[in-house]
């Protein structure tokens, strides 16, 4: 038998465009995402790519904006983790769409929604691939003051997010 091996596979998010990378369990996924992010607002811009895990093993895509349909398949194609998918997001946020996405029936997680540059751990086996975790942007550089609190409540106030 092959020893597994793992694999650091870097995502790369052009900018002004979120990520959010998941797994999910059934070819549906693609439709039912597309129907979630379609009905979450009428602006949002998006591609989705769904890894299928059996049968033709495709890369099933969808989505509103043609750019971010191939970046998402590239991101796809990249991960090449069974079940895995890949949405990305322009003219919104995850944080607009999480809940709408983690509704859906076939997703079984999320490992992560951001604009940060994203590696994500692949495990590969004689079977196939798999997703470990990820890293999700850079590591802390120390502890907000006072003053980075202010600022931050006030940032979430100036974007709308808190009254």
């Amino acid at each position: 038998m092959t020893e597994p091996t793992t694999a650091v596979v870097p995502l790369d998010v052009p900018d002004g465009v979120n990520l959010i990378l998941g797994q999910a369990h059934f070819v549906k996924t693609v439709e039912d995402l597309h129907e979630a992010l379609v009905g979450s607002s009428p602006h949002l811009r998006f591609g989705v790519a769904f890894c299928e895990a059996s049968g033709p093993r495709l890369v099933r895509r969808s989505g509103n904006d043609a750019q971010l349909v191939d970046l998402a398949v590239r991101a796809a194609l990249a991960v090449g983790a069974g079940h895995s998918f890949v949405v990305l997001l322009r003219e919104g946020f995850p944080v607009n769409v999480l809940n709408q996405v983690k509704a859906v029936p076939e997703v079984c997680r999320v490992y992560c929604a951001t604009a940060n540059p994203v590696q994500v751990l692949v495990a590969e086996t004689p079977q196939g691939r798999g997703v470990l975790g990820v890293v999700d942007g850079e590591t802390p550089l120390g502890v907000e003051t006072e003053a980075d609190e202010r600022a931050r409540r006030q940032l979430l106030r100036d974007i709308g997010y808190k009254l």
